[in-house]
């Protein structure tokens, strides 16, 4: 009798203890942010970006010459409402990107870069090759003639509308929101991305060179490849602010300069790029 008794005591301990754990697993629901498999998410924001010196060979039919080692810089708006203006949006220096998580912490996504490159007016650098009216531009630098001033009259050389990086990547995610003592992640969390992409180069180019009359038209000029890493807070579940520092490199081996296909621009360089974005992220 005494051992029934004991055996029925063991079930009934056994069995409050798998009730307590539902009622605890009932009223503790997994966090919304614990899993990320099977999510998108989009995001829009603004960029600055540096370039390293480039080479740019300027060709066409009748002049072929390389400039050495030139300089360029972005074309930064500031914060501006031309960010949020629909009509307008693509003035600002800009990233668009919309991803699907694979899992819950790799997502693969596509975007656009809307970076800008200007080439700096009126600097002097080396040249090679030739061009048809040498010195009628306010170009040649007495005593050098093997240097260049670029100026206005002799070359304007813009990816103003711009040097658009078309690009997908793959990335990851990692939560990392208890090292900041974090446990409620739906209401707030911490995570660190990074990633590597690679796309086209379809920039608009402005330019006008020797005289020739200015172009402005989109088109297919390179490739490039890119490499991020960053770091993401997200509110309540599904709005998030995004810090990235990438960098990569640019290869423009078709550049349109003139309505004349046979004028041609090429060159190649690395650019290092920060971005602040705004974004959602949510399951269908």
């Amino acid at each position: 009798m005494k051992s029934i008794l004991k055996l029925l005591s063991i079930v009934g301990i056994f069995g409050a203890s798998i009730t307590s754990f539902a009622q605890e697993a009932t009223t503790t629901p997994m966090r919304y942010t614990a899993s990320n498999k099977g999510k998108f998410y989009v995001y829009w924001g603004g960029n600055r970006e540096s370039y390293t010196k480039s080479d740019i060979r300027f060709r066409g039919d009748n002049y072929d010459f390389t400039l050495m080692d030139v300089e360029a810089s972005d074309k930064p708006k500031g914060w501006h409402i031309d960010y949020i203006n629909p009509s307008r949006m693509t003035i600002p220096q800009t990233n668009f990107r919309i991803g699907y998580f694979i899992s819950d912490k790799y997502n693969v996504s596509i975007g656009v870069d809307h970076m800008k490159y200007v080439m700096d007016q009126n600097q002097i650098v080396n040249y090679k090759g030739k061009y048809y009216n040498e010195g009628s531009y306010g170009e040649k630098i007495p005593g050098h003639p093997d240097q260049l001033k670029l100026t206005e009259d002799f070359l304007m050389f813009e990816h103003t509308d711009g040097l658009n990086y078309i690009n997908a990547e793959i990335n990851r995610v990692d939560d990392i929101s208890k090292l900041f003592g974090i446990h409620n992640t739906d209401v707030i969390q911490v995570n660190v991305t990074g990633g590597v992409g690679t796309g086209i180069v379809f920039p608009k180019t402005n330019t006008t060179l020797l005289g020739k009359e200015r172009y402005d038209e989109f088109h297919v000029s390179g490739f490039g490849f890119s490499a991020k890493a960053g770091l993401n807070i997200t509110f309540l579940k599904h709005f998030f602010v995004q810090g990235e520092l990438k960098g990569g490199f640019i290869d423009m081996y078709d550049v349109r300069t003139t309505a004349s296909k046979s004028d041609k621009a090429s060159h190649n360089f690395w650019f290092g790029q920060t971005v602040i974005a705004f974004g959602g992220i949510f399951r269908l």
